[in-house]
């Protein structure tokens, strides 16, 4: 197994140049682009549940893109909740009512992930689902955190 360091260093100011997790890829693999296919950490586990694009209100935002966005940032709020960031997101797994408009969005895309996440890209995985159980959803996530102790 080769473990390597995740992309970009410390995501906060101040911050050690010790990252809280580690890229796993295994030997021989391609470097992946805009995830990881593993990381190990240690320390406090915080598991989310499956989140979508509504804010404090509960009121979903309109369109793909706004849910993604909206969901991302409730995705952190909870993390930090537990005192993490984006940096100790391990894992990320996303629900989409239509992998085609996800395809469709991708160059819209990358920009609201950095806005919210930087350059973090943690393990990820893409479902497409028939239905949500809110209605007007167009996508949920949920995510896997490990803030060092």
């Amino acid at each position: 197994m080769n473990l390597t360091r995740p992309i970009g260093g410390p995501a906060e100011p101040g911050e050690t140049a010790e990252p809280p997790l580690t890229v796993l890829l295994p030997a021989g693999w391609k470097k992946p682009r805009g995830y990881a296919n593993g990381m190990a950490g240690r320390g406090t586990v915080v598991m989310t549940g499956g989140l979508i694009g509504w804010d404090a209100d509960e009121v979903l935002a309109d369109g793909f893109l706004p849910q993604v966005e909206q969901t991302l940032r409730n995705i952190l709020a909870v993390v930090a909740e537990a005192g993490g960031g984006p940096q100790h997101v391990a894992r990320l797994t996303w629900y989409v009512r239509s992998v085609e408009t996800y395809r469709e969005s991708l160059a819209d895309l990358g920009p609201i992930y950095r806005a919210t996440f930087g350059r973090h890209y943690p393990a990820m995985a893409l479902v497409e689902v028939a239905n949500l159980v809110e209605p007007k959803a167009l996508v949920e996530i949920e995510a896997t955190a490990i803030i060092p102790d």
